[in-house]
């Protein structure tokens, strides 16, 4: 399965108009990093993601076995120490709440559904980053 997301930077900051060719978003830095915190960072938008796999897991999985639960909320937190080598230890810790007459058992499961959710997994997994191509700039 092949995934498409186009960016446009914006000279202002580093804003950055964020299109997957049917919805856009904003994306930007906060203002100690030279930014104008006016959208998601990049890492807010990957714990974003992540969080948003996680619960709709949740739902999901209780719709599927019949299971009648409201709100799902979850918060995550990443921590990130550099490496001796240049790269990154990554800690992401994560809160959820499922709103629900469940047994324990049933949340057990909900919860454990979640921690194994196609993002999680996929960010999990192995990735190859090939070189970026250029493409041909536009004159003004």
């Amino acid at each position: 399965m092949s995934t498409i997301i186009n960016i446009k930077n914006l000279p202002v900051g580093y804003q950055s108009v964020i299109s997957n060719g049917r919805h856009a978003i904003i994306g930007d830095e906060p203002i100690p990093a030279k930014g104008t915190d006016l959208g998601f960072s990049p890492v807010e938008l990957v714990l974003a993601g992540i969080s948003m796999c996680k619960v709709a897991t949740i739902r999901n999985v209780a719709r599927r076995k019949g299971w009648e639960i409201g709100e799902v909320d979850a918060q995550l937190e990443q921590t990130a120490i550099r490496q001796p080598n240049g790269g990154f230890k990554t800690t992401v810790e994560s809160n959820i709440q499922i709103q629900g007459n469940l047994t324990e058992e049933q949340r057990e499961l909900l919860i454990h559904e979640a921690d194994n959710c196609y993002v999680t997994r996929l960010v999990r997994g192995e990735w190859d980053f090939l070189e970026s191509a250029q493409l041909e700039s536009v004159e003004e």
